[in-house]
């Protein structure tokens, strides 16, 4: 394990077998962090895979086997909540593309292990998006965020409905029509990702992304999201998705490609280079380059560097030093500029800053 506490959760994913040594100190620090990563499930079954768990001491082994538990309740919850959304969706005349966790789950995965799940996320054809959300209304989903201006925020510059809860089961689901906004500065052409998706076995309407494309999604949503409290987790997710992918055939020499043709060659950039450097991530050094060609390498990647070494760490004080909220703040701060074009920009922060909430209000994010 590392001797810098900031670096226990990453150290111990890299290499779980090294918590064995850890005493009961390291272990404190090592379960809350990783808690407030979200990785404690992933950290969890990767020490019952390696048949490590019964060594480790019991009371940080109680909060892993419970981490496990949730995990698998959740495994079980989503899995349900697809059977429910095939249903809702029977009579729609397009694929439905299950993405991140969900889809993970659905292909059967290591990324899905031990993974914890927040909701479901669905890529449809923007030209079914009404009849997406009337089947879903009419079995028992509503629509949230009812303020006029997250409304208008949503179907008029977002690449997704409103968030939409089940009013009975409280699960969630989220519709998208693209992988960014409308409004971003990349346009990732959607009609393409639908094309590629690849069925799950037993139903040819409900789908997940090709390889590559569920990588460069994968990419695309962590280093474009304005919160990054989970953002190791998402950096797992990809280092757990790359390593699955490592040996199939034309993967490497097909994802840059693909991520140049879809303008992610950037986000592309990012996740290789920080999977490699924080999790030791087999990438041969030829598809980091060439991805670090399609991006065009920058004299701010140092910057970059600075700030995503920082904020892709646990969202806890354990794993802070002083410039972590900074650093966290300005990736939010460009999180928002690559989503909106200037003038919208303001105008959305300005509303978000003016607005008087309640603690139940549900904002635009």
């Amino acid at each position: 394990m590392s001797g810098d506490s900031r670096d226990t959760v990453i150290a111990a994913l890299r290499d779980p077998i090294s918590t064995l040594a850890c005493g009961l100190p390291v272990w404190e620090a090592l379960i809350a962090q990783a808690r407030s990563a979200g990785v404690l499930g992933k950290l969890a079954k990767r020490l019952q895979k390696a048949d490590a768990l019964s060594s480790i001491p019991p009371a940080p082994r109680s909060h892993l086997v419970s981490a496990l538990a949730q995990a698998e309740a959740q495994r079980s919850g989503v899995k349900r909540e697809i059977e429910h959304l095939r249903d809702a969706l029977s009579e729609i005349e397009c694929d439905v593309v299950l993405l991140k966790g969900s889809a993970y789950l659905a292909a059967g995965l290591v990324a899905s292990e031990g993974r914890m799940f927040n909701d479901i996320d669905i890529l449809v054809p923007r030209s079914h998006l009404n009849q997406v959300e009337a089947a879903l209304m009419l079995h028992g989903w509503a629509t949230t965020h009812l303020d006029a201006y997250d409304q208008r925020y949503y179907r008029e510059w977002t690449h997704e409905l409103p968030p939409m809860r089940h009013m009975t089961r409280g699960t969630t689901v989220d519709v998208h029509h693209a992988i960014l906004p409308i409004t971003a500065r990349l346009h990732p052409d959607s009609r393409k990702l639908l094309a590629a998706a690849t069925p799950i076995t037993g139903d040819a309407r409900f789908r997940v992304l090709a390889p590559t494309d569920m990588v460069l999604h994968s990419a695309t949503h962590l280093f474009h999201n304005e919160e990054l409290g989970e953002g190791l987790r998402d950096l797992a997710d990809l280092d757990a998705l790359l390593r699955e992918f490592h040996d199939r055939e034309t993967f490497w020499s097909t994802l840059v490609a693909r991520g140049a043709e879809l303008e992610l060659a950037l986000p592309l950039y990012y996740a290789l280079r920080y999977t490699t450097q924080l999790l030791g991530t087999p990438v041969p050094s030829a598809v980091v380059d060439g991805a670090a060609r399609a991006a065009g390498r920058s004299s701010a990647m140092p910057i970059m560097d600075n700030l995503f070494m920082r904020a892709l760490r646990p969202d806890h004080p354990g794993s802070d030093d002083r410039w972590t909220p900074l650093a966290r703040r300005l990736l939010y701060v460009r999180a928002h500029w690559l989503r909106m074009p200037p003038l919208l920009l303001i105008r959305h922060l300005t509303t978000k800053a003016l607005r008087r909430e309640t603690p139940s209000d549900e904002a635009a994010p």
